[in-house]
């Protein structure tokens, strides 16, 4: 039986989210613009201590179990959102987007990443529920995608494969430039969408394929809804500001993929061995941590401008 939590906690949890948005995107980003690495280091600081607070919260009012569940899941799919930005940036280079929309783009994406996400858990925790085979499944997903990982040289940004993409081209007229950060612009009295518009929905899609991993991922720790939820939208609430943070030395942290690849080939086994080898959550959030620090501390011994 899966964990229950009280509606008064669902409904705090909501509207402490809804302030934070209202804070990032009402009044830090009132005007479009691209942050500083001041200003965002500064807020992903605040956002974090926030969601390990939240575990603090979860460790007083209802038990160490929960928290430690909590903090593996936050930590797992931090690690994995962080991943996601490297494509992220790529996205937005691909599409030679100015610096002034990329926030635009970044506030759009945490939107629908927030939706598609409560989508997908509420999904696989009903599968989950109703099949317990596709668990092994799941783990099975992670194994592969972790070890597939460990051979993938580059990511490779193609939109002219994407479906989606080829879609709305075919769907709708696109003008041939950005027009001040909008999606849709008026042309001699033709309604057209923007290219802004078609990196947006580049990006979602992306997402997409990531929260394949994560959520499977983040099963392997908890089976609680609310624990599923709460972290994934922690490490989400974070991405916009990260991205500033790290857009300027995305390649100073060129072993972190390794590092993502062996959680989830962690995580992926964890999954299949289960009913054999059962692993603790302590052991869980050890694993992750470990591999999180050695991935950053061996990428910042060996950056690039360190070598010769």
């Amino acid at each position: 039986m899966m964990p229950t939590h009280p509606p008064a906690v669902w409904l705090g949890f909501t509207g402490l989210v809804v302030v934070l948005l209202a804070v990032d995107l009402g009044v830090l980003n009132r005007k479009s613009h691209a942050m500083s690495v001041r200003e965002a280091t500064t807020w992903s600081a605040a956002l974090v201590a926030i969601a390990l607070l939240f575990g603090l919260y979860l460790l007083w009012f209802e038990n160490k179990q929960h928290a430690l569940e909590y903090y593996a899941g936050y930590l797992l799919e931090l690690s994995l959102s962080v991943d996601n930005l490297f494509v992220f940036l790529l996205i937005l280079q691909f599409f030679a987007v100015p610096q002034t929309n990329r926030t635009r783009v970044l506030k759009w994406g945490i939107f629908g990443a927030m939706l598609l996400r409560g989508i997908m858990i509420g999904t696989g925790a009903l599968l989950i529920r109703q099949f317990g085979w596709i668990v092994y499944v799941f783990g099975a997903i992670l194994l592969l995608t972790g070890l597939r990982m460990f051979k993938q040289e580059a990511v490779e940004i193609e939109p002219e494969r994407n479906p989606l993409v080829r879609l709305a081209r075919r769907l709708l007229p696109f003008t041939d430039s950005y027009q001040d950060g909008a999606f849709f612009a008026r042309k001699a009295g033709r309604l057209m969408a923007t290219p802004l518009f078609l990196v947006v929905l580049v990006v979602e899609w992306s997402d997409v394929v990531f929260a394949i991993d994560s959520i499977p991922a983040i099963f392997a720790v908890t089976r609680d809804p609310f624990i599923i939820y709460s972290s994934n939208i922690f490490a989400i609430l974070g991405l916009r500001a990260l991205f500033f943070v790290l857009a300027a030395a995305m390649d100073q942290f060129q072993y972190l993929k390794y590092g993502v690849a062996t959680i989830l080939t962690f995580i992926g086994a964890k999954m299949l061995l289960a009913s054999i080898v059962p692993i603790s959550i302590g052991v869980s959030l050890a694993v992750i941590v470990g591999c999180l620090a050695v991935a950053v501390v061996v990428s910042l011994r060996h950056r690039p401008t360190d070598l010769s």
